[in-house]
C-alpha cells in the first residue's frame, strides 16, 4: 500500500478532489478533517505521513494547526493548499515547518509532484 495522507479542507468538495487524485497513484487517505482543530487530532490518532492542510479554515486555520501538530511531531510532513493571494500566508507557513504548497484549484500532477517530493 502506497503512503498515508490525512487530507485537510473545510470544503467537502475539495477534499473529495484531493482524495481522488490520491488514490489514483496509489497513495492511502487514511482520513480527513474539516478543520483546523479536527486536522490536530486526527494528526495524532492516525499518524499519517503526511497531511494535505487548507490554509483559509473555520475554528482554527491551517497554520495554527501546522504549529500545533510540529509541536507534538516536528518531524511531521505538512503541505499547505490555498488559493491564489495568499502568498503572505504561504510564507508564515513555511517558516512554521511546511514542506511545500499547491494552489488551487488542484492540478493532479503538480499536487503528486510535491506530494513526492515531500516524502522523498
Amino acid at each position: 500500500m502506497g503512503k498515508r495522507i490525512l487530507v485537510v479542507d473545510d470544503a467537502a468538495f475539495m477534499r473529495m478532489m484531493i482524495k481522488d487524485i490520491l488514490t489514483k497513484n496509489n497513495y492511502e487517505v487514511v482520513g480527513e478533517a474539516a478543520d483546523g482543530a479536527q486536522a490536530v487530532e486526527k494528526y495524532s490518532e492516525l499518524k499519517p505521513d503526511l497531511v494535505t492542510m487548507d490554509i483559509t479554515m473555520p475554528e482554527m486555520d491551517g497554520i495554527a494547526a501546522l504549529k500545533a501538530i510540529k509541536g507534538t511531531d516536528p518531524s511531521a510532513t505538512i503541505i499547505m493548499c490555498s488559493a491564489m493571494g495568499q502568498q503572505a500566508m504561504v510564507i508564515d507557513a513555511i517558516q512554521a515547518g511546511a514542506k511545500d504548497f499547491i494552489v488551487k484549484p488542484f492540478q493532479a500532477d503538480r499536487v503528486i509532484e510535491a506530494i513526492d517530493k515531500a516524502l522523498s
